[in-house]
């Protein structure tokens, strides 16, 4: 059997929602309900607002990629000299410099390169050995600073001194100095460089 509940009926009495429309007489004598008319923008007018404002939108973002750019591509970082260079010990602050044409300082470390001699410059003995020491000095640190250097661990040569072999593109430094008259191979006894 089915359920059949029977039709009701309600009453229905003044809807809340409906109101009663306002009358035009009011509206024209009161200034404050009058509304003004909106006059619609031609096609052409549209187009115009259009391409304004993605004008403006380009002019922002570009402004914002310019900000960020003098932020980022030419911010100038004074981080020192970079990984590779090698200046001179008693003018530059860094990792790696050359104190002497055989003494240098590599990554912090102080290296004294096997097989060679140099003249000195801080504890010269005479003005032409402090002359020829930085002019080894300055060709040690622009031949250092050529290409990749290598390091070896550190060994004791044949007279007792804790030195380490130093090359520059494979080749060896202390060759190269020597070879150019800026050094001498080392020896227990070396003739002083003054005279």
């Amino acid at each position: 059997m089915h359920w059949n509940p029977g039709r009701q009926t309600a009453s229905l009495g003044k809807s809340r929602i409906r109101r009663d429309p306002a009358r035009v007489s009011k509206i024209r004598r009161d200034p404050v309900l009058v509304e003004k008319k909106v006059e619609a923008r031609t096609d052409e007018q549209e187009m115009v607002f259009g391409i304004l404002g993605v004008l403006l939108i380009a002019a922002v973002v570009v402004a914002l990629v310019l900000g960020a750019a003098m932020f980022t591509i030419f911010k100038v970082v004074d981080d020192g000299p970079p990984a590779g260079h090698f200046g001179q010990c008693y003018n530059e602050n860094g990792p790696n410099c050359v104190i002497d044409g055989d003494t240098i300082y590599v990554g912090g470390e102080k290296v004294e390169i096997a097989g060679m001699d140099a003249p000195k410059v801080l504890d010269s003995r005479c003005p032409s050995e402090r002359e020829r020491g930085i002019a080894a000095a300055v060709a040690m640190a622009d031949l250092l600073s050529s290409g990749p250097v290598t390091v070896s661990y550190p060994f004791r040569d044949e007279f007792g001194r804790v030195v380490r072999t130093v090359k520059v593109k494979d080749r060896d430094v202390g060759t190269k100095m020597i070879g150019d008259g800026l050094a001498r191979r080392f020896r227990a006894e070396n003739k002083s460089w003054c005279g």
